[in-house]
């Protein structure tokens, strides 16, 4: 058995929205540091699809693992979250 089928999901926050049909999400992930002990924020940005065009800066969203759109482009936002004040 494969993993066949399965894809990530991640939630993110959109931090620009100035492309056409892309926007770029900023994914924060919390870990225990394996030393010390302490909790690290990191951070990633990943180039999302909006077929749309429908995100604003702010806005929280899911974005789904897809097949490569472009050089930079392999994920695709899912649903919006939460909608930024």
């Amino acid at each position: 058995m494969g993993t066949k089928g399965l894809r990530r999901t991640l939630i993110g926050t959109v931090t620009s929205d100035k492309m056409d049909k892309t926007v770029v999400v900023r994914v924060t992930r919390r870990f225990k540091h394996p030393i010390y002990g302490k909790y690290i924020q990191r951070h990633k940005k990943y180039m999302a699809h909006d077929p749309q065009n429908e995100c604003k800066v702010g806005d929280r969203v899911m974005i789904e693992e897809s097949r490569p759109l472009s050089r930079r482009k392999r994920w695709v936002v899912k649903t919006i979250v939460e909608r930024a004040v």
